[in-house]
């Protein structure tokens, strides 16, 4: 695979920049452990340069049309499209997820660009929309006005994709743009400052500046100039980015971390709920902050699920993202690798029922694979149980009554996902009405849609993005008042 164009620098200005102090970062695949490219790692002054350019650009971008602004979102989804398997293919040697798993984020990132840039050309029609007043001696309308510059934060689970949840709306907003990819999977997301190039998307509308989180993430959050701060990530470093956007009162976005339950009834078909909880931990290779890592089973079904269950982890196709018919690959970095089978660890040492898994993959020499790991009858006050593992890592308990499992879903700091399985549709929504989680699935693996939002109550973040949600995050709302003449 030919390497990325202009690796070696930063997209600024519409121009590609070597960073003013010298330095890169390696980028590993993680199937092999071997360095497959540098690029440019930036710093504080790069992060000013990147900041006045969106500044600049955005008096003019600002006065654009939803129209005109649509004009280059679907332009940018025509060029994703066109290369949707180059792009595939890059992010999974990068990220270590199966192709087959890349391409649906190029395909959710594509149909991304597209809605915003439906909602964009929505946005001429609801501006100056009259508002009904108590009193007839005045009148109002309403401005939806974009925020200003956005300082856009993502992480490396989901490369590309994420992205197009945090650029796509703040340009259909009329929001100008610095974006900072993960250090751990850089690669795609420089792509799509080639792909702005190739669209004349106005310089400045969009600036990425690849770099660590103290070098680049700080002085963008902190930046004098950011008017809007969006972060997907740990609740760790989401932390650090509110408290210091808070110095600023900055508008802020945060999508953080995740434990999230999935139910399991007694009336539950046995083969379908086996595919959705696998789905729902092993996916991605359970670097997910909506994995369902708590799997909670009614009594009557438990001993029949969990027979068929560990024979289906222990079925999986471990391999290279290339491999024909692997579904699950390593973990994305060595960090990660190692936290995880920190967890693995810490659940022996404390004595918790192993019921497949446990440990590195056999027969990888190199990559940091990790074995489908399931532990039964986990204790509520475990970490296993109430940390976020990000990895293939389930933990199991079980539940009696539909009440207790309630109870059992929402002990927890974190809301963001739920996964409910029954044969009975009343009461799946009867208890996905009680679920505190931002987004729940009923007899269904964890398909996302543009239209739906996404974020989630409690610990797992502030905000919403996808939907119009998305989009309002970008916009302040201005009424003009005056009395009727």
């Amino acid at each position: 695979m030919d390497k990325i164009s202009n690796h070696h620098q930063l997209f600024i200005d519409g121009r590609w920049l070597a960073p003013e102090t010298p330095a890169s970062l390696a980028v590993i695949n993680p199937a092999n452990e071997q360095v497959i490219d540098r690029v440019a790692a930036g710093g504080p002054a790069d992060v000013d340069k990147a900041v006045a350019a969106a500044r600049a650009a955005f008096r003019q971008w600002r006065q654009t049309s939803g129209a005109e602004r649509a004009g280059y979102l679907r332009a940018i989804a025509r060029q994703i499209e066109a290369r949707a398997g180059e792009l595939a293919a890059l992010s999974s040697r990068n990220n270590g997820k199966p192709l087959a798993e890349a391409e649906i984020d190029i395909a959710d990132a594509i149909a991304c660009w597209d809605y915003y840039a439906d909602l964009a050309e929505q946005l001429d029609q609801r501006q100056n929309a009259p508002v009904t007043l108590a009193d007839p001696g005045y009148q109002s309308h309403t401005r939806l006005e974009p925020a200003g510059v956005a300082a856009l934060i993502v992480p490396w689970n989901f490369p590309f994709v994420t992205s197009a949840w945090k650029v796509a709306p703040a340009l259909a907003a009329g929001c100008t743009v610095v974006l900072k990819p993960s250090e751990v999977t850089p690669l795609v997301e420089l792509q799509l400052g080639l792909i702005a190039q190739s669209v004349e998307l106005p310089a400045g509308v969009l600036n990425i500046v690849c770099g660590s989180g103290p070098d680049v993430g700080a002085p963008l959050t902190s930046h004098p100039d950011v008017d809007k701060v969006s972060f997907t990530g740990s609740n760790r470093v989401g932390e650090q980015v509110m408290r210091s956007a808070a110095k600023q009162v900055k508008s802020v976005s945060l999508e953080l971390g995740g434990k999230s339950p999935m139910l399991v009834f007694d009336d539950a078909d046995i083969e379908s709920a086996v595919e959705w909880i696998l789905g729902g931990i092993f996916y991605n290779c359970g670097q997910m902050c909506s994995a369902t890592s708590r799997l909670l089973v009614q009594q009557g079904i438990a001993p029949r699920l969990l027979a068929r269950l560990k024979a289906a982890a222990e079925a999986l196709q471990l391999g290279d993202a290339f491999d024909d018919g692997v579904q699950m690959g390593p973990l994305t970095s060595q960090a990660q690798y190692h936290s995880v089978l920190g967890y693995i660890e810490r659940g022996r040492e404390a004595g918790l029922q192993l019921l497949t898994g446990g440990g590195r993959a056999v027969g990888f020499a190199q990559g940091y694979f990790v074995e489908p790991t399931i532990f039964v009858d986990v204790p509520t006050d475990s970490p296993l149980w109430r940390e976020e593992i990000f990895g293939p890592v389930l933990c199991v308990r079980t539940f009696a009554t539909e009440e207790e499992a309630i109870a059992l879903a929402n002990d927890s700091d974190f809301g963001l996902a739920a996964g409910i399985i029954s044969g009975d549709p009343a009461r799946a929504q009867r208890v996905a009405e009680q679920l505190q989680a931002g987004h729940i699935w009923i007899n269904s693996l964890q398909v996302v849609f543009a239209e739906t939002s996404w974020g989630g109550f409690k610990r797992s973040g502030i905000g919403r993005e996808l939907g119009p949600w998305g989009l309002n995050a970008y916009l302040e709302v201005k009424h003009i008042t005056q009395p009727v003449s």
